[in-house]
């Protein structure tokens, strides 16, 4: 017979880890345009057409430039992170490839991980990075 009694389990503490990356301002030339970005001080690997957050499976390791920074509320993103196939029109058009890099919008909601969309001219988050 099976006993079905709860299992008493020891209760576990978990420490905050703070990262501190640094970000580099610079003006990059792109497609003939100058473009200010912030340059992460660390390389990320990006999924490709991931559906959700839970489906970021990163390869490579590029250098992030992030051209502009989106604040949630942190309903607002679990939405957008679930849902990553549905076309966003403030990322329309942004994005792309330079050198070893991506233009990225940073994405990013309190309590939440940050995302690197790289649109790459699209209206959907095409390539995506995460930290958190």
């Amino acid at each position: 017979m099976a006993n079905n009694a709860p299992i008493a389990l020891p209760e576990v503490h978990m420490k905050n880890i703070t990262l501190n990356i640094e970000c580099k301002p610079l003006t990059v030339d792109f497609d003939g345009q100058e473009i200010e970005v912030q340059e992460l001080s660390i390389r990320l690997p990006f999924g490709r057409k991931p559906s959700d957050i839970n489906g970021i499976a990163g390869s490579g390791d590029y250098i992030v430039y992030v051209t502009e920074v989106r604040e949630m509320e942190p309903e607002e993103f679990d939405g957008f992170a679930m849902n990553l196939f549905k076309s966003r029109d403030w990322l329309k058009g942004k994005g792309g490839y330079l050198g070893q890099g991506r233009l990225c919008v940073q994405v990013h909601a309190p309590g939440r991980p940050y995302l690197f969309i790289d649109p790459s001219g699209g209206d959907y988050p095409r390539y995506v990075a995460r930290l958190g």
